[in-house]
């Protein structure tokens, strides 16, 4: 049976990352789950391991579905702040500790103010915007280790790191939000094109179809599909090669190809300026709120197969 409208009511207005639900959907009291259970800390759900002095790795370990919101882009943006404070870092590897989800995207289901009261970063931006122009800008070299469903600000973190592995049997790449009714806003009308070409990029971002890690392999969205078994050894053995070289000719060489390939910052601002406006839309809220009624956010066939059933919506008949 298709999604259709539901009579789902979202408090005021709808903005930024924010569709507040009613009910046990959301924790009662900051810090708690709806069970009572009080919530990891950022630095729990985002860990940063030192492998050596120049080898560092981050892992998203947030279960069920690795969902980012305002308190872990600001465990980000001082994860950051580490990596560009200390001259030694070579390299710095992303992956996931939570099985089936890389990252499923960012979180719609906190309040209005919590995403949109946070502080500019460094480059004045949002710390959405902020964290993808400093990441793609950093002297180390990044790589994006994927293994299991990676949407919306997940597609776009592994977008703004210099390299992108995923697993060929497990990977799943996409970014869902215009069948959810509203536009990206992690920078990915930036980054596609330039990755793989304009058609390409309007078919990913428009369709909002999943690539599993051969067609994103084939696309050019990753660098490599490797069998699942092989995806951990292989990073771990580029990350220590790169780890190993002179690092002025590191970073000469990717600031090299920064020039030549990067978007200017300005287009992945107006990007997230795009997506808070869309999502405020009657229309966007709709979908949305079809979506939560069906699920969202919760592990199950919903998330699971978030493209499909984005799809699913059927607008109300006058």
């Amino acid at each position: 049976m298709g999604l259709t409208s539901t009579s789902f009511r979202f408090p005021a207005i709808l903005a930024a990352a924010t569709l507040c639900a009613p009910g046990p959907i959301l924790a009662a009291d900051k810090g708690a789950s709806p069970g009572g259970a009080v919530s990891p800390s950022a630095s729990d759900t985002i860990r940063l391991t030192r492998r050596s002095p120049s080898y560092w790795r981050v892992t998203f370990a947030n279960p069920p579905l690795n969902i980012v919101g305002p308190a872990e882009m600001r465990r980000l943006d001082e994860i950051l702040d580490q990596i560009e404070a200390d001259p030694r870092v070579k390299v710095v590897v992303f992956d996931s500790a939570v099985p089936g989800y890389f990252m499923a995207h960012y979180d719609l289901l906190k309040p209005l103010e919590e995403s949109t009261g946070m502080a500019p970063g460094p480059t004045g931006m949002h710390p959405v915007p902020d964290f993808m122009v400093r990441l793609a800008r950093l002297k180390a070299v990044t790589i994006s280790s994927i293994r299991g469903r990676t949407s919306g600000i997940g597609s776009e973190i592994v977008l703004a790191t210099d390299m992108r592995f995923a697993s060929r049997e497990k990977a799943m790449l996409s970014q869902f939000e215009v069948g959810a009714g509203f536009a990206p806003g992690g920078g990915p009308m930036a980054r596609l094109p330039r990755l793989v070409g304009r058609g390409r990029a309007l078919e990913i971002l428009i369709g909002a179809e999943a690539l599993n890690g051969d067609l994103a392999e084939r696309y050019g969205y990753v660098n490599r599909a490797l069998p699942d078994a092989e995806l951990d050894g292989f990073v771990d053995r580029l990350a220590t090669r790169i780890a190993g070289f002179d690092h002025q000719a590191i970073i000469d060489t990717k600031q090299l190809v920064d020039v030549a390939s990067l978007p200017p910052d300005e287009e992945i601002r107006l990007g997230w300026e795009a997506f808070i406006t869309s999502v405020q839309r009657p229309a966007a809220q709709a979908r949305v709120g079809a979506l939560v009624a069906r699920g969202l956010q919760k592990p199950g066939d919903l998330e699971d197969h978030l493209n499909e059933r984005a799809a699913d919506y059927r607008e109300p008949q006058p």
